[in-house]
């Protein structure tokens, strides 16, 4: 017999199983303070109060936190901590405790979530959401172009409204440049100098031939100047501007 089984039940295990908590002397549960770094933690009564839930991972409730619980669907639940919170009911496995008097709203996938802090990360996002393979999280822009979240930005959630961010199939990276007066498209941000004069002049080219180039609207600094042999640079998403000229030495 199991005696591990008689003495604590996961409740990540409960939700994973589809069944509801075994009678036990502890039930075990993960919390996380302010970020996705959860840690097992374990309550003796399935329906603690929210602030038995920090006590457990020895936080004070005093000192100002709010917690959440991330529910199987992925949206947040506020946990007053004054109030019981029954694991077998909700299914909620992990939790989030913030040290804040405000939480901030977003969507991710169409679930509400309230987050506690004014800013929150990639990383975070694309912790929560577990995009499959060839996926990526958007920011979704009303009558523009979905932008690509990176895992190492920072999203500010202050501004007016409410952020709406979507997994979706990841899409190549484009940058849009003009090379003499003619749009073109490269796949990198950094271009090289050899690159952007087969774009101007393609081709093999005899050693008597000479290129010279300047540009303008650069992402890296300095924004504009000349670029030379060997030589590379940044490009903005769009705009990027580079003019090259052929000499011919005698």
């Amino acid at each position: 017999m199991n005696t591990e089984l008689l003495e604590y039940d996961d409740v990540g295990d409960a939700v994973r199983e589809g069944r509801s908590l075994r009678p036990a002397r502890a039930y075990r549960f993960l919390l996380a303070q302010g970020d996705l770094n959860f840690a097992s933690r374990q309550v003796s009564d399935p329906v603690p109060l929210g602030r038995q839930l920090l006590d457990a991972a020895g936080l004070d409730p005093r000192k100002g936190y709010s917690l959440f619980a991330i529910l199987p669907s992925g949206s947040f639940e506020d946990v007053r901590l004054d109030e019981p919170f029954d694991l077998r009911e909700r299914g909620a496995e992990r939790f989030v405790a913030f040290m804040t008097d405000r939480d901030f709203k977003l969507t991710l996938n169409g679930n509400e979530l309230r987050w506690g802090k004014p800013v929150i990360s990639g990383a975070v996002l694309y912790g929560l959401a577990n995009p499959g393979e060839g996926e990526a999280i958007f920011l979704e822009v009303p009558g523009g172009e979905d932008r690509l979240i990176e895992k190492s930005e920072l999203i500010d959630l202050s501004e007016p409204g409410i952020e709406r961010f979507i997994t979706a199939p990841e899409r190549p990276v484009t940058f849009e440049i003009v090379v003499n007066a003619r749009p073109r498209t490269v796949e990198a941000q950094t271009v090289t100098f050899e690159q952007i004069v087969q774009l101007a002049f393609p081709g093999q080219h005899d050693t008597n031939v000479v290129f010279s180039m300047t540009y303008r609207h650069a992402a890296s600094t300095p924004h504009a100047g000349e670029l030379g042999a060997g030589g590379s640079v940044d490009v903005k998403k769009k705009g990027t501007v580079f003019n090259v000229t052929r000499t011919v030495q005698s």
